[in-house]
């Protein structure tokens, strides 16, 4: 991550790809949202810093989701996992699609709460 490098708008598009990728969990569920981006990042890594790093957050993340989707479905059943899913959906639309607005704009954007799978 240089400080002084500026991705290319071909980057940036890809970049925010990875991250809007996930929404492909709307068509295969469960496993679609992780899919999604796995696929992009794996074809476009080797291109580009800037591509590789949004790729490996997008994944980051959407492994840490399925996790707590699945923690989630576990908590439904004393109750307190539907209001625990229900958040863990606002969260996550909100914050992909704030991290493709940033990969859009050049900026390297680090999902908050994520777990660092690959790093």
């Amino acid at each position: 991550m240089s400080d002084n490098y500026e991705p290319s708008q071909e980057e940036r598009v890809i970049g925010m790809l990875c991250h809007f990728a996930a929404f492909a969990g709307f068509i295969i569920p469960v496993i679609g949202s992780l899919l999604g981006p796995l696929i992009v990042w794996q074809i476009k890594k080797h291109e580009s810093e800037f591509v590789d790093f949004h790729g490996k957050e997008a994944v980051n993340f959407q492994l840490t989701m399925l996790i707590a989707y699945f923690i989630s479905f576990i908590l439904m059943f004393v109750i307190i996992g539907i209001p625990m899913m229900i958040g863990l959906a606002i969260y996550a639309l909100v914050v992909i699609i704030i991290a493709g607005v940033k990969a859009n704009d050049g900026i390297y954007f680090r999902y908050p709460f994520a777990i660092r799978f690959f790093h």
